[in-house]
């Protein structure tokens, strides 16, 4: 079973973000239980999104304490109560403008792979709506769900804006594969 943890701040799409990736694993045909758990409930509060996929049904119902993947819209979470969620092999990519090096010297034995997400879906007329863009990233960490399937699922539950959508995750696909490369050559 895959466990994966989105992170971010209320207005951030953090949530948004979880029910795109949940939509999209369980077009692939995925057995997928996705929950969210905020605050506040207001703008700027820490929000998360929790997603089990499985080719089985997924029964666990107790929080992710051991995420295999960690997606952080706001590199400022990256502390505490997040990174206890997180082992040795846990992958997170984090939306931010940063070098490797910066997380490396701050973050030392932990995998982070920053995203210049709000670059990305500023170039794609998107903003500062950076799911899309993230989205790809993960999903090229993962290797699922497929480019096909996401950019699907992006159509079908995007109100609009499709092709700078679709384009934006087609980006952040493509930054983590070149920071992939760096990482393992």
């Amino acid at each position: 079973m895959r466990q994966i943890i989105i992170q971010g701040r209320g207005g951030q799409g953090a949530q948004t973000a979880g029910n795109l990736l949940a939509a999209a694993f369980f077009a692939q045909g995925l057995q997928v239980q996705c929950f969210a758990s905020y605050g506040g409930a207001r703008r700027g509060t820490p929000v998360s999104s929790y997603l089990r996929v499985d080719d089985r049904p997924v029964r666990v119902r107790c929080d992710i304490e051991q995420a295999d993947a960690i997606l952080c819209f706001d590199a400022s979470l990256l502390e505490g109560r997040l990174l206890a969620c997180a082992h040795e092999r846990t992958l997170i990519v984090v939306n931010s403008g940063r070098e490797s090096a910066h997380f490396a010297a701050v973050l030392p034995g932990r995998r982070v792979l920053p995203i210049d997400g709000l670059g990305i879906a500023r170039e794609h007329g998107l903003g500062r709506i950076v799911n899309s863009a993230l989205l790809g990233a993960l999903a090229c960490t993962l290797q699922a769900p497929t480019p096909e399937v996401l950019e699907r699922t992006l159509v079908e539950m995007s109100p609009r804006l499709h092709d700078e959508n679709i384009a934006a995750a087609r980006s952040g696909w493509q930054a983590a594969a070149s920071l992939l490369q760096e990482v393992n050559p």
